[in-house]
């Protein structure tokens, strides 16, 4: 058994470098305690650990007819260090984009209630019309920007946009500001 164990210690002595501390235990609870495998731990210059606080169990599986390791397996007991960073870099991208969105959302909503006051104005001027321009100027700077850093997709971005300038083209309408021009007939040739 003594065998089985530096063979098992020499197959895993690449882990000593990356894990804080590695145990080996017998699989077969039929054997004496005495043949079990003593724990190994990693040695004191190393300088890299992708497990800084985890563990590393790694069990011996006996195949059905020989009587010796065949597979050894590895259980990790954390996530590494670049899982927990991906982790963090995620929740500040959610948090930057939630904040992107929020104010997207703002704007619009501000230009839409300006356009419908307006809308509901009997004696409205074109000249009001000026005001609700920078504000979607604004909007679309926004938008262009999300956009841009990838917290909108392009598509989503050109429909709003398009959503604020249909509505304003039907404010214009609405008033007697704008006239769309007639479509062509028909022509049957």
């Amino acid at each position: 058994m003594a065998a089985t164990a530096t063979a098992a210690a020499a197959q895993c002595l690449y882990l000593s470098c990356r894990f804080q501390s590695i145990s080996l235990s017998s699989s077969s609870s039929s054997r004496p305690s005495a043949t079990a495998f003593k724990p190994l731990s990693s040695s004191a210059h190393t300088s890299i650990n992708a497990f800084s606080t985890g563990f590393v169990s790694v069990n011996p599986i006996v195949g059905r007819q020989v009587r010796r390791p065949v597979l050894i397996v590895c259980e990790a007991g954390k996530k590494a260090d670049s899982a927990a960073k991906r982790a963090r870099q995620a929740e500040k991208r959610r948090l930057y984009n939630k904040a992107r969105k929020s104010e997207i959302r703002t704007r619009m909503k501000k230009v839409l209630e300006e356009l419908d006051a307006l809308r509901k104005k009997t004696d409205a001027q074109l000249e009001e019309v000026i005001g609700i321009e920078k504000l979607i100027a604004e909007a679309y700077s926004v938008i262009d920007k999300a956009i841009q850093v990838g917290t909108l997709h392009k598509n989503t971005g050109a429909r709003r946009k398009s959503r604020l300038a249909r509505r304003k083209k039907a404010v214009e309408i609405h008033h007697g500001w704008y006239v769309p021009a007639p479509e062509p007939a028909a022509s049957t040739v």
